[in-house]
C-alpha cells in the first residue's frame, strides 16, 4: 500500500517529512492515519543523527485542506466523535513533544485540521503564493477546531485574534499571517524548503510575544479581565446567531476553559464540545450542504454536453444588474465584457460601480493599483451595437418588459454570430416567452442572478423547452467562472427562488394587515433564522419590483399569488424602499445611528396595530407557504431534486443553513405534521394554504426527501 508521510533524511541532519495523499488532489487528514504518523514519530525519536524536522507537502497547491469531514458521518455517537478528537491531540501533541525543532513549511491552502497540525510544529514558514491562506473554517460546517486548535491558536496569537478567527472561519493571508504571529517568515515558494531548513538548524526559538493592542493586552492580562472579554464574545455571537447555532458558542467556552484552567483542561473541553457537535442537527445540515455543492461543482448542467469556452461577453444593461454582472465577469471569470446602454450615464454608473469593488482590494492591500487597472481594462462600453460581433454569451439585464426583450433578442441575433448565446437576468418572465421573438431559440436561456450580485452567490439557469443542452452546459460553466452556484431550473413563472419568496412574503404583508408591526415582523424572521427580516427586504430590493413580480405570478400560477392589494397605497405615496429613501423604514440623515420605522406607513395602509403574535407562530405562518411551494417546483419538474431546492433557497434568500433547506427542513419536521398544520392555516386563511399533493402523499406513506 502506498504511504501517505515520506520521511527522508539528509547528510545535514535535517529530515523532511512529505505528506502526499496517493491519488488525490488535496491532501486532507484521515483517521487511518494516525498509526501512521505515530510510527514515524516513534522512529524519528529513535534517530539521534535528527536534528531537526521540516514538515511538508507533496502536492504542488495544498499543505493541508482539512480534516476528511466523510469520516464524521461514520460516527455513530459521541463517543465515537469524542475519540477522533482525541487521537488527534494524541498525534499533535506527540509532535509538538519532539525534543528536536519541528518547522512547518506551508503553500497553498492550509485549513482547517491542516492548521491544528501546522499549529503543533514549533515553527511555521508560508510561502507568499497567492493560494496560500490560513484558517480554521470548522464554524462554518456547526462545528469547532477538534485538533487542539482551540488551545494552541490563542497561546500563539493571542485570545481576541484566534476567536476572530474561529468564530468567523475568515480565511488569512500570508502578510497578515505574519503581522498577527501566526507564522514566522513568509519567501517565495522557490525558496520554502530552504528557508525551513535553516530555520530548523537554528534549534528551537521561543516565539516572539505577539503586538498587540493596548487594550487586548489588559484584556488578556488576567482570569478576571479575559472572563469579561468572553462575555462579550458570547453577547455578540448570540445577537448575531439568535442562539440557532451552536457551535461558537462552544468554540469560546474551550478558550475560556483552557486559559483560565491549562491546556490539558481546555483539550478534554474540546474533545467533548466537538464530539456534540458533530451529532448536532445543525451540523449535519451543515455539512449536507457543503457535500450538495461540491457534488455540483462536478455536474455540466445537461448530461452529456460540452459546454463551448466563452472568450467575450457582452451586458446590455448599465443599471446595478447589469454593472454588477460586468464586474465578476471581469474580476472574477477574467473575461472581456462589452457593456452596452442607451445612455452614457448608464454606463458611467456601470464602471464606477466595478471600480469601487476592486478600489476596496486596493484599500485593504489585497490587490496593487496597477491590478485594479489591468481588470478594469477589461470592461468596456458602447451606446450601439459595436465590438460585440465576436461575443460568446450576451446576458440582458434591461427592465421586465417584454416588447423591450424581445427587440433585445432580434438586435443580438442580427448583431452576433449564430452561437452566440442571449442570456436573460429576468426575475419572474417565462424565458419561452422571450425566447418566442427568437430565431435560434436554442440559443436562448435565463441567467437569474440576485441582487447585490457581487455577494450573492446563486444564480439560477433557466432552460426553456428548446434551449439546447451546449447552451445550458455552456451557461452553467459561465456561472462558476463567476464564482456563483448555479442552479438548473425549469423555465416558468418567478422560476423557483422568487416563487416560493413571493408567497412568503405575501403571508408577511398579510400579517403586517392584521395588525403586526414591521419590526416585530421582521424580529421573528431573523430569529427564526433568515439573514434579513420580510419587511427589511421588500425596502432593499424595492418595493415598485415587488409590485411588478406579483401579477406576473398570478396571471401564469394563480389566486395563492395574488398580492394584498394594500400594496399600492404605498406606491401611490411613493415608497420604493431605499432606492428614494422611503418605505417601511426610515431613511436618510435621521436613521443613521438606529433603524427606526416609519410609524407614517401604518396610517398609509389604514392598519390598526394589534398586539405581538408569537414570534414562532409569526415565522411559522410565513414560512409554511414557502415550503409548500418548494415542494410543488419539485411536483412540477422546475428544479430536478431536493438537493437543488435546498441549496436553491438557502443560498438565493437566505433560508437558515442551520435548517439545511426546505426539503431537509420537512423532512425534519415530518410530511404529516407539516400537512396537518398547512390544513390548519388552510381551515382559518382559505385555500392558499392547501398542501400540494405530494406532501399528501408524503403524509400517508411516511416518506422522506433524503435517505436516513
Amino acid at each position: 500500500m502506498e504511504k501517505t508521510f515520506n520521511l527522508a533524511r539528509r547528510d545535514d541532519g535535517i529530515a523532511i517529512l512529505t505528506m502526499d495523499v496517493p491519488g488525490e488532489t488535496m491532501n486532507t487528514l484521515k483517521e487511518q492515519f494516525g498509526p501512521e504518523i505515530s510510527d514515524i514519530l516513534t522512529e524519528i525519536k529513535a534517530d539521534n543523527s535528527i536534528k531537526g524536522l521540516v514538515v511538508i507537502s507533496g502536492k504542488a497547491d495544498s499543505f493541508v485542506a482539512g480534516a476528511d469531514i466523510t469520516m464524521l458521518a461514520a460516527c455513530k455517537s459521541e463517543a465515537d466523535a469524542k475519540a477522533l478528537s482525541q487521537q488527534g491531540h494524541v498525534v499533535f501533541s506527540e509532535l509538538e513533544g519532539l525534543s528536536i525543532p519541528v518547522v512547518a513549511a506551508i503553500n497553498g491552502a492550509c485549513l482547517g485540521g491542516g492548521l491544528e497540525l501546522a499549529l503543533a510544529c514549533h515553527l511555521r514558514v508560508c510561502s507568499d503564493d497567492k493560494k496560500t491562506m490560513l484558517g480554521v473554517p470548522e464554524v462554518q460546517l456547526g462545528l469547532l477546531p477538534g485538533g487542539g486548535g482551540t488551545q494552541r491558536l490563542p497561546r500563539l496569537v493571542g485570545i481576541a485574534t484566534a476567536l476572530d478567527m474561529m468564530l468567523t472561519g475568515k480565511q488569512i493571508r500570508p502578510k497578515q499571517a505574519l503581522k498577527m504571529g501566526l507564522v514566522n517568515d513568509v519567501v517565495p515558494n522557490s525558496i520554502l524548503l530552504e528557508t525551513a531548513i535553516e530555520l530548523a538548524k537554528k534549534g528551537k526559538q521561543a516565539a516572539k510575544p505577539v503586538v498587540q493592542s493596548k487594550i487586548n493586552q489588559f484584556l488578556e492580562s488576567s482570569s478576571f479581565t479575559r472572563d469579561i472579554m468572553f462575555d462579550q464574545a458570547r453577547k455578540q455571537v448570540m445577537k448575531k446567531t439568535q442562539g440557532n447555532y451552536p457551535a461558537p458558542a462552544k468554540i469560546i467556552d474551550c478558550v475560556r476553559q483552557g486559559m483560565n484552567k491549562g491546556m490539558v483542561k481546555g483539550l478534554e473541553v474540546e474533545a467533548t464540545h466537538f464530539a456534540n457537535l458533530v451529532m448536532s442537527k445543525e451540523s449535519a445540515a451543515l455539512r449536507s450542504l457543503f457535500f450538495a455543492t461540491t457534488e455540483m461543482k462536478k455536474e455540466t448542467g445537461a448530461e452529456g454536453a460540452v459546454p463551448r469556452k466563452v472568450k467575450k461577453v457582452m451586458v446590455l444593461g448599465g443599471g446595478l444588474m447589469g454593472g454588477g454582472i460586468a464586474s465578476v465577469t471581469t474580476t472574477k471569470a477574467k473575461i472581456p465584457a462589452r457593456v452596452k446602454d442607451i445612455s452614457e450615464q448608464g454606463l458611467s454608473n456601470a464602471l464606477s460601480y466595478a471600480y469601487k469593488l476592486l478600489d476596496k482590494g486596493v484599500k485593504r492591500r489585497h490587490m496593487t493599483p496597477i491590478a485594479r487597472d489591468n481588470v478594469m481594462a477589461l470592461m468596456t462600453t458602447t451606446t450601439e451595437y459595436t465590438g460585440i460581433k465576436d461575443a460568446d454569451i450576451v446576458v440582458e439585464a434591461v427592465f421586465e418588459d417584454l416588447a423591450l426583450k424581445h427587440k433585445m433578442v432580434q438586435d443580438v441575433e442580427r448583431e452576433c454570430g449564430e452561437n452566440t448565446i442571449f442570456a436573460s437576468n429576468t426575475s419572474s418572465l417565462p424565458i419561452g416567452q422571450i425566447a418566442a421573438a427568437a430565431s435560434r431559440p436554442e440559443n436562448v436561456i435565463g441567467l437569474h442572478y440576485f441582487s447585490p450580485v457581487e455577494k450573492m452567490p446563486l444564480v439560477e439557469v433557466i432552460a426553456h423547452k428548446t434551449t439546447s443542452p451546449e447552451t445550458i452546459a455552456t451557461t452553467v460553466a459561465f456561472a462558476r467562472k463567476q464564482g456563483k452556484t448555479p442552479i438548473v431550473v425549469q423555465d416558468g413563472a418567478g422560476f423557483y427562488v422568487n416563487r416560493i419568496l413571493a408567497l412568503y412574503m405575501n403571508e408577511a404583508a398579510q400579517l403586517l394587515l392584521e395588525g403586526q408591526r414591521v419590526e416585530h415582523l421582521d424580529r421573528a424572521l431573523v430569529k427564526f433564522g433568515f439573514p434579513v427580516g420580510p419587511m427589511t427586504l421588500l425596502d432593499e430590493v424595492g418595493i415598485d419590483v415587488g409590485a411588478k413580480i406579483s401579477p406576473i405570478l398570478e396571471k401564469e400560477l394563480g389566486d395563492r399569488f395574488k398580492a394584498p392589494a394594500a400594496f399600492d397605497k404605498l406606491l401611490a405615496d411613493d415608497r420604493k424602499g431605499r432606492k428614494n429613501g422611503k418605505g417601511f423604514y426610515q431613511y436618510g440623515p435621521k436613521a443613521k445611528k438606529a433603524k427606526l420605522v416609519d410609524e407614517s406607513v401604518y396610517k398609509v395602509l389604514d392598519i390598526a396595530i394589534a398586539s405581538d403574535k408569537e414570534a414562532k407562530d409569526v415565522a411559522e405562518r410565513c414560512t409554511i407557504q414557502m415550503l409548500n411551494e418548494a415542494v410543488r417546483c419539485l411536483e412540477e419538474g422546475i428544479i430536478a431534486s431536493a438537493r437543488d431546492g435546498d441549496i436553491g433557497a438557502i443560498f438565493g434568500i437566505g433560508f437558515p443553513p442551520f435548517l439545511g433547506g426546505p426539503f431537509r427542513y420537512i423532512d425534519t419536521l415530518g410530511a404529516s405534521n407539516l400537512v396537518a398544520t398547512l390544513h390548519g392555516y388552510q381551515s382559518l386563511y382559505g385555500d392558499r394554504f392547501a398542501p400540494c399533493d405530494t406532501l399528501v402523499k408524503m403524509a400517508s406513506d411516511g416518506s422522506q426527501f433524503y435517505k436516513k
